[in-house]
């Protein structure tokens, strides 16, 4: 037990990560709009997330009162950016390596703490949750850092005319879901390598003549 103390950390560490991981994913603000027009847009902001874009209308509402328009990205349209669409897979590549590597370190530390020395097997699955924990790591970080580029170039889409939103922004800045990401993929990469860092503790024997 006391040769996996790092260990216990890992899995504290990327139970958290995870849980932020999943929070990224379903955030809509990945990408916030300023736009000009504000005849449907009426609040002037667009929320751009990997599976829908969302803004604020007052349109055929009565005065004094808002609603929330939300479009959900279609498989077929063509004119998402790749970035979008490879956000979408790798998030959920990333959620279900994560739920991986936290069930491998349960299973470590379970057999760490009720006493079972069966040494072998808790290293592999100490190394087993630890590559799980970097490769969802990495799986967030890509994303992450695509869309954070698209930002910081203000990148344009070409939405379909059905989803009322223009081709490119006046201005545009990161949502709540990058720096939310950028927290899960640090505390996914640092999980990872306490988990990797186990080795077998070498017990001696001392023989007292």
């Amino acid at each position: 037990v006391s040769t996996s103390h790092l260990q216990l950390a890992a899995f504290a560490l990327g139970t958290v990560g995870w849980i932020l991981c999943t929070v990224s994913m379903g955030i809509v603000e990945w990408r916030v709009w300023h736009v000009n027009n504000t005849t449907i847009i009426s609040s002037g902001i667009a929320w751009v997330g990997i599976w829908k874009v969302c803004f604020i209308s007052y349109l055929h509402i009565s005065p004094g009162y808002k609603e929330q328009f939300c479009h959900k990205f279609s498989g077929y349209d063509s004119s998402i950016p790749l970035e979008i669409y490879a956000a979408q897979g790798l998030m959920l590549i990333a959620m279900f390596m994560g739920l991986l590597g936290l069930a491998a370190t349960i299973l470590a530390l379970r057999n760490v703490y009720m006493g079972i020395t069966h040494k072998t097997l808790i290293t592999r699955f100490f190394l087993m949750g630890g590559f799980f924990y970097i490769l969802a790591g990495l799986c967030v970080l890509i994303p992450v850092s695509w869309n954070f580029y698209s930002v910081a170039h203000n990148q344009s889409i070409a939405f379909p005319p059905s989803y009322y939103m223009p081709s490119s922004p006046a201005a545009q800045e990161a949502g709540a879901a990058i720096p939310v990401g950028i927290v899960a993929v640090i505390l996914l990469l640092l999980s990872g390598t306490f988990s990797l860092s186990y080795r077998i503790p070498v017990i001696t024997d001392t023989i007292t003549k």
